[in-house]
Parts: structure tokens; sequence; C-alpha cells
């Protein structure tokens, strides 16, 4: 859970530089007007959405971890792309619609995964240790991203003031970027396999323990 943690903590202040970012990324790098911001948002938003079911299946197949270390690498990658917005000849609107396409995908798989990895270690936790601690690792995951929020918000305010020319704004996305990758690699020190394992064999000792329960009952 310490390893989920710290990732998350990673995860948030990547997430929140860049969604405070965004609105100068289209007016200040893009050229665009600001009307464009609730679009892009919208796009960026309705794309997650859909591939909010697909993530649920491929995680089934493949796992959680791997899905969202895929998400935190392909994260990272879209906030590079983001600190060259404007660049190339690519019209704004252009860069706009392959920022939040690009944005959407991991938001989708990183909307939903990391509250059933919190699940898990939860119920691998209670069968270990006896205990129902479910509130106490929710609390953990809250408090991680109130903290990623708050020095996200100090860390943007402080390096968008860098330089001309939007050379601030490009900064930040790069440092979302790097504090994504640092997330991912992070995240693979988590055992998935272990805490699976552990709820596979309380699984199956509940299983074991309910003819004899019924039995005795009789």
């Amino acid at each position: 859970f310490q390893t989920f943690v710290s990732s998350d903590v990673l995860y948030w202040i990547a997430l929140t530089m860049f969604q405070t970012g965004l609105p100068f990324y289209i007016t200040e790098l893009m050229g665009l007007d600001d009307g464009m911001t609730f679009p892009l948002f919208a796009l960026m938003t309705i794309v997650s959405f859909a591939f909010y079911l697909p993530v649920n299946i491929v995680s089934k197949r493949v796992g959680k971890k791997k899905l969202i270390v895929f998400a935190f690498f392909f994260f990272t990658s879209a906030f590079a792309i983001t600190s060259c917005v404007g660049w190339f000849g690519l019209p704004g609107e252009i860069w706009g619609v392959i920022v939040a396409i690009l944005a959407a995908i991991p938001m989708a798989i990183l909307g939903i995964l990391p509250q059933a990895v919190v699940a898990d270690i939860a119920e691998a936790d209670a069968i270990e240790s006896g205990e129902r601690r479910e509130g106490m690792f929710y609390a953990a995951r809250t408090f991680a991203f109130k903290l990623g929020q708050s020095v996200a918000m100090l860390l943007f305010t402080s390096i968008a003031l860098v330089g001309a020319e939007g050379a601030g704004y490009r900064l930040t996305a790069i440092v979302a970027a790097a504090f994504c990758l640092l997330g991912a690699l992070v995240f693979l020190r988590y055992h998935e396999s272990k805490v699976i394992d552990v709820i596979k064999a309380g699984e199956a000792s509940y299983a074991t323990e309910m003819p004899v329960a019924e039995t005795s009952a009789e």
C-alpha cells in the first residue's frame, strides 16, 4: 500500500499540473480563444468515458498493474507532447484535439483501476489481519490526492513564471511528464501477484469452511 500511495501522490501532482495548465496551453501555446477550453475539456471527458468499458475488460485479462503502468507511460508521452504544442506548423485546433484524445485514454485507466487496487489491498489486509480497515486505506488515498494537488499548485504557479513567450507553461508540462514517469517507476514495485494470491487463498479457505459450518448447524 505504501508503494501504491507513493505513486498515487506523484500521479496527482502530474495530473493537477496538467489540468491547471490546460487553459493556458490552449490560449497561450496553441493560440486559441478562451472559448475552445470547454469543447476540448468536453472532448477529453467524452473520449475518457468511452474507454471505461474497454478498460474493465482488458484489466481482467492482463491485470490491473500492467494497465496502470501503461497508463502512466502513456500519460508521460501525452504531457511531453503537450510541451511541444504550437510548433511544427500545426493549427492550434489540431493540437487541441491531439492533446485531448491522448490524455483521455490514460485518464480513463487511472480513473478506474487505482480504486480497484485499493480494494484489493484492503481485502488482502483483512484476510491477513482479520480486521476490516477499508476506511483507513481510502482515507490515506484521499490524503494522497489532497497532498498531490497542493504540491502541484505550488509547483505550477512557480514554474509558469519562468522565461517568456510561454516557456514556463511548456516547462510545467515537462515537469508533469517527469512526475508521471517517476510514478510509473514507483508503481512497478507494487506486488500485485502477492495481493491476488492472498485474496485467492482467503476465498479458498472460506469455501472449505462453509460446508463444515453448515453441517455443524444441522
